[in-house]
C-alpha cells in the first residue's frame, strides 16, 4: 500500500522517501537488505509484521512496492524478478482460456513473444491494433476481450497513445486498460491518473537506471485488483529478491534528475539526426513533426530519453552505424546512465520478424544516456560516416 504521508508530496520527494522509513532498530536511513528466507513466528500463526516466508513478503521488497505505488499514484505496487514475469502474472490473473487481448502493432518483442508463443498455448487469443487510433482499438474489441494493452511511448517506434481516450474506450467496453510505462517512467507520465487500470514496468530500465539489475513491476489503483495480483504473485513466485529490490530503490532516488538529463540529451540528439543527410526519418515524440507530439505534450512531463531513426542504405547501413559507434555501446536494454545503440530487427525485436509487428530493417534505436551531449553528438556523426 502507498504511504498516506507521501500522497501529497511532490514526485522528487516521494521518490526518495516513500517506503524508505528509517530502520527502527538502528536508525539506518536506508532500508536494510533483508537477505532472509523465513521468519521466527511468535507462536503458531503469530507473524511479526506479517512476514512468514520471503516469497510471500520480504521487508526490502515491501519498501520497494510501497515506493512504486506512491510514484504511480496507485493503491498497490508489486515487484517481480523481471518485466516479463510481471506481465505473465498479470495475464494469468486477468485471463482464462478463450479470453482475448488487444495488443499494439509495435509492441516490445518480448511482450509479443509472451502472447504469441506462450499465452496462446493455453488458449489466450490476441489481435493487433494501432493503439494511437482509438477507433481502431474499439473495432478490435470483441465479446471475449478482457484487456487492451498499450505501450506509450512504444518500443521501438516511439508511437504515442492517448491514454485518456483509450481509457474511455476500455471503460465503455468493460475491459481493463494496461499501460506499459517503461519508456516514460512515472516521473514523465502517470497512466493511472489518466484512467488506466494497471501500469507495467521493466524496473531494469529507467527505474533501476544503472544497467545492474533486472526487475519488473505492476501497479494498480484498484484495491481488489491489487489483492488478486498479489495472490498470483505469491502463487506463481517470480518475485524480486531483496538485493534486487534494494538496488532498484537506490536507483529510484535519482530518477527525476536522471530523466531530466536523459530528455535534454535526447532532444539534442533528435534535432541533430533530423538534419543529417543520411537519416531518412527520426522517431522522437519531442519533435513537432512527430504524429503523436501534441498528445505526448499533453500527457507527459517530458519526452524521454529514447530516440529511433532510419538510415539511407537499408539494413546493412543501419547495422554498420551500430558497429561504428564507440561512445554509444552496442547492446540491448535501455534506460541506464550510459548510452546504448542497437539494431531492433536483429536484436531486441528479432522475435517479431515475419509478423504484423515486424520493425523496419533500416531502424536504429538509441537509449540516450546522461553523458555530455556534445560527446554523444560527435559519436553519432562519426558512426553515420
Amino acid at each position: 500500500m502507498s504511504d498516506e504521508h507521501t500522497t501529497h508530496q511532490n514526485f522528487e520527494t516521494r521518490a526518495i522517501h516513500a517506503g524508505n522509513t528509517a530502520d527502527p532498530l538502528t536508525g539506518a536511513v536506508v532500508p536494510p537488505i533483508y537477505q532472509v528466507s523465513t521468519y521466527k513466528q511468535d507462536g503458531v500463526g503469530g507473524l511479526r509484521g506479517g512476514y512468514e516466508y520471503s516469497r510471500s513478503a520480504n521487508p526490502t521488497r515491501t519498501a520497494l512496492e510501497e515506493n512504486l505505488a506512491a510514484l504511480e499514484g496507485g493503491r498497490r505496487g508489486l515487484a517481480f524478478a523481471s518485466g516479463l514475469a510481471a506481465e505473465d502474472c498479470l495475464l494469468r490473473a486477468l485471463l482464462v482460456p478463450g479470453d482475448h487481448v488487444v495488443i499494439p502493432n509495435d509492441a516490445y518483442g518480448g511482450t509479443f513473444r509472451l502472447f504469441a508463443k506462450v499465452a496462446s498455448r493455453w488458449g489466450v487469443q490476441w489481435s493487433v491494433a494501432d493503439t494511437s487510433d482509438p477507433a481502431a482499438v474499439q473495432a478490435a474489441i470483441t465479446d471475449r476481450t478482457k484487456a487492451v494493452w498499450v505501450e506509450t511511448p512504444s518500443n521501438p517506434l516511439l508511437g504515442i497513445t492517448d491514454i485518456a481516450a483509450l481509457a474511455d474506450v476500455s471503460r465503455t467496453a468493460g475491459v481493463k486498460l494496461v499501460v506499459d510505462n517503461t519508456f516514460a517512467s512515472p516521473y514523465l507520465q502517470q497512466p493511472l491518473a489518466l484512467g488506466a487500470d494497471v501500469v507495467v514496468h521493466s524496473l531494469t530500465k529507467y527505474m533501476g537506471g544503472h544497467s545492474d539489475v533486472v526487475g519488473g513491476a505492476l501497479v494498480t489503483a484498484d484495491a481488489e485488483l491489487g489483492e488478486e495480483l498479489a495472490y498470483h504473485q505469491n502463487a506463481m513466485g517470480a518475485v524480486a529478491g531483496p538485493f534486487d529490490s534494494w538496488i532498484v530503490l537506490r536507483g529510484i532516488k535519482t530518477l527525476a534528475v536522471r530523466m531530466d538529463r536523459h530528455g535534454e540529451n535526447a532532444a539534442k540528439v533528435a534535432e541533430m539526426l533530423s538534419r543529417h543527410p543520411k537519416v531518412t526519418r527520426v522517431l522522437y515524440p519531442g519533435l513537432p513533426e512527430h504524429p503523436g507530439h501534441e498528445i505526448a505534450a499533453k500527457q507527459m512531463r517530458g519526452f524521454g530519453g529514447m530516440v529511433s531513426f532510419r538510415v539511407e542504405g537499408g539494413e546493412e547501413a543501419a547495422v554498420a552505424v551500430c558497429d561504428r559507434a564507440r561512445l554509444f555501446t552496442l547492446g540491448e536494454s535501455l534506460g541506464g546512465v550510459e548510452s546504448l545503440i542497437e539494431h531492433p530487427g536483429r536484436m531486441t525485436h528479432a522475435s517479431v520478424a515475419g509478423s504484423l509487428l515486424e520493425v523496419p530493417a533500416d531502424l536504429v534505436r538509441l537509449s540516450v544516456g546522461i553523458e555530455n551531449a556534445d560527446d554523444l553528438l560527435a559519436d553519432l556523426r562519426q558512426a553515420l560516416g
